[in-house]
């Protein structure tokens, strides 16, 4: 090379192999004092993904973000390596393919036998892998922070710091707590029982302890906190510190404790309904059992109203039949009569006739008397002819008389029979309507009774049905009752 990379104290020979070492397992890469790039071993081009022809004569600005080159900062940083200055620390870079990397590395100039700087030697290692894990676990430990109420210890239980929800949680400062014990979180007496000494002694053995801790706050406030209290350790594998996340369940477990003031206000109350349940059900299933035997006895009267109510309409059905036949006879009577009446009708015209005769039988026995006056003794004996002429005249006149008088009698009586059919024909037919009527209101009502005999025998199963029903009602309000006294002792669990 020339020159002793490691000054004046050590021999060129020895200088060079101290830089072949450090070139095998480090990036290494020379700038003259301008900053152009001389050489760069094989690591340094392998991080940066370029081949030494592509970066030998170029400027180290090549590596650096733009917005740095153009800063103060950059030029300053030259200015202090042409001064001699080293300069040393994490570097951010930019490979070939636009990437970052995160480099450790040393900026040392070189000097020559009067002092004077000539060019620099970096040396780096490439950390964006460790970088990103740091920032990885630095995230983590912000989204703990801002999410989690954290505070850390010593060994001892010596506070060492505290988060902002840690301290709003607790309502403290930060002033009022570091440097204070633990102890001062938790109820009085309890730091002195056996069980908070084991507590911290399980701490410092690298145990982690987890629950939920009831705590004091400022002022005696109760806090209620889900807690994990998690031992740190040391690069040996000693714990070191002890590291508590926390997060504020107060409101819950407050809500708890008032389910179980609830639950024990209103279990007495579901205790007696279960009671009454029971009571009830006992109650109702002896109701039911005498309700069925009603039903039975109703579902057999009805069986027997029905079978009444078919032979009334077996009867009606009769009944109905025969008036029909009368109502029929009636008919055939009453037009029987009519004709008769137009018989009596004709007669009284051959009366009639037989009246005219009569009349012209007198009127020729008149003649007759009359002649046989004029002809003296001659017609003695055609004037006792034409007197008994006269007298069969006069008696078929009489005759005539009654039998008009008769016949009228008969259209009197015709007529009263007419009427007399014509009134019992509408009463018949009023009967037959009534018990055409009857008879399809029995019918209904025979196929209503038969519906209420089988709604009757349905309700008798139903009645059944409800009797076991109520038996397991009393079952079932019995496995309520264990169950209810099951949830009091969960209840009762879930506020400890």
């Amino acid at each position: 090379m020339g020159l002793s990379i490691f000054g004046a104290g050590r021999s060129t020979q020895q200088g060079e192999q101290i830089y072949q070492a450090l070139s095998k397992s480090m990036a290494v890469i020379e700038f003259s004092m301008d900053g152009k790039i001389i050489h760069a071993n094989q690591n340094f081009l392998d991080v940066m993904g370029y081949e030494l022809d592509e970066v030998v004569g170029k400027q180290h600005a090549i590596f650096v973000p733009q917005a740095e080159v153009k800063s103060p900062e950059y030029e300053a940083f030259w200015k202090k390596l042409s001064e001699g200055s080293f300069e040393g620390g994490m570097f951010e870079r930019i490979r070939k393919d636009g990437e970052t990397v995160f480099l450790e590395a040393t900026y040392n100039p070189i000097l020559n036998a009067s002092g004077k700087p000539v060019k620099v030697i970096k040396f780096a290692t490439d950390i964006t892998a460790r970088r990103k894990e740091r920032a990885l676990a630095a995230g983590l430990v912000n989204a703990i922070d801002r999410s989690q109420a954290t505070i850390e210890f010593d060994l001892n239980g010596k506070i060492l710091t505290a988060n902002e929800n840690f301290l709003k949680t607790m309502g403290y400062t930060k002033e009022e707590v570091i440097g204070k014990h633990h102890s001062m979180f938790v109820e009085p007496g309890y730091d002195q029982s056996s069980e908070y000494k084991d507590f911290w002694e399980n701490l410092r053995k690298g145990n982690v302890q987890a629950a939920q801790f009831k705590r004091v706050g400022k002022g005696g406030m109760p806090v209620w906190l889900e807690a994990t209290y998690n031992p740190i350790f040391d690069p040996h594998g000693k714990p070191e510190r002890v590291i508590k996340l926390a997060t504020d369940v107060s409101e819950q477990v407050q809500l708890l404790v008032d389910l179980k003031v609830m639950i024990d206000e209103n279990f007495a109350d579901i205790d007696a309904n279960i009671v009454n349940l029971e009571n009830a059900a006992v109650s109702g299933s002896s109701a039911a059992e005498q309700s069925a035997n009603s039903v039975q006895t109703v579902a057999a009267s009805a069986e027997e109203l029905s079978a009444s109510i078919a032979e009334i309409s077996r009867s009606m059905v009769q009944s109905r039949d025969e008036t029909e036949h009368a109502f029929t006879q009636t008919v055939n009577a009453n037009q029987s009569t009519q004709k008769m009446a137009e018989v009596v009708d004709a007669m009284t015209g051959i009366v009639e006739v037989i009246r005219g005769i009569a009349g012209q039988i007198n009127l020729l026995a008149l003649n007759a008397t009359i002649e046989s006056a004029r002809a003296g003794d001659a017609g003695k004996g055609f004037a006792v002819v034409a007197n008994e002429v006269k007298n069969l005249a006069n008696q078929a006149a009489k005759a005539t008389d009654q039998i008009s008088s008769e016949i009228s009698g008969v259209q009197e009586i015709s007529n009263e029979v007419v009427q007399s059919l014509e009134t019992i024909r509408g009463s018949i037919e009023t009967a037959r309507d009534s018990v055409t009527s009857i008879s399809s209101s029995v019918e209904e009502q025979s196929a209503v009774t038969d519906s209420v005999s089988h709604n009757m025998q349905t309700m008798a199963v139903s009645v059944e049905e409800l009797v076991n029903r109520l038996g397991e009602i009393r079952t079932i309000s019995e496995g309520v009752e264990k169950s209810v006294t099951q949830t009091r002792k969960a209840a009762e669990v879930l506020t400890r």
